[in-house]
């Protein structure tokens, strides 16, 4: 892959949502900027905050919307318009409710899936042929429709250690999706192993 990667994490600002399951895009995009040594700035005309780096020789952007959840698409319109981003160039990080927890999904297009975020960035972009890396966060009872509290709530401290693994094995993903696309990401990374060796790519990690 080539050209500038622009990576959007999904959730709620502000410290009453940051420990949430519905914040796993948020929290992921955090420990990219981390292990590509950026911080955040925030940049009010995309109504989000951004940071940017360069990864194995790329040049990457992380951007976590500022809208709320259910308005997300507004600063992904936006930013993706600024940097002329194609959407093989495009991931979004979310949260799903649908999959385990401890299980990754990422897939090159696709439905919302009844996830507000994405439906809002679907509407904007107006296309769903973009790729998404969706992190599970389990539902609390399979017979249940209603489950806002659930994802709206602070992940336990009987989650944590699962909950930290993830986040590091999507991150081994995300790296792996810049450098060697999404076909090989979804063959290593997709579904719930347990997290090895750091083997999202054997390139060199250049930082700016």
């Amino acid at each position: 892959m080539n050209g500038l990667a622009l990576i959007i994490g999904l959730g709620n600002p502000g410290s009453e949502y940051r420990n949430t399951r519905h914040n796993a895009g948020f929290m992921l995009a955090d420990l990219l900027a981390q292990r590509w040594q950026t911080a955040w700035r925030i940049e009010k005309k995309f109504y989000a905050e951004v940071a940017e780096s360069r990864f194995a020789g790329r040049r990457v952007v992380l951007c976590r919307p500022q809208t709320f959840m259910n308005a997300s698409g507004k600063a992904v319109g936006l930013v993706a318009s600024y940097f002329k981003i194609t959407p093989e160039n495009l991931l979004v990080l979310v949260d799903d409710a649908d999959l385990p927890l401890g299980s990754l999904r990422l897939r090159p297009e696709g439905s919302a899936g009844g996830h507000h975020g994405l439906e809002s960035v679907e509407q904007v972009l107006g296309s769903r042929g973009y790729p998404r890396l969706k992190v599970g966060i389990a539902r609390p009872d399979q017979g249940r429709r209603d489950i806002a509290g659930h994802v709206l709530g602070e992940i336990s401290p009987a989650e944590q250690p699962v909950w930290q693994q993830i986040l590091q094995r999507a991150a081994q993903q995300v790296e792996c999706w810049a450098t060697e696309g999404v076909g090989v990401a979804m063959n290593r990374f997709n579904g719930s192993a347990p997290l090895g060796p750091d083997e999202s790519t054997n390139a060199q990690r250049n930082t700016k």
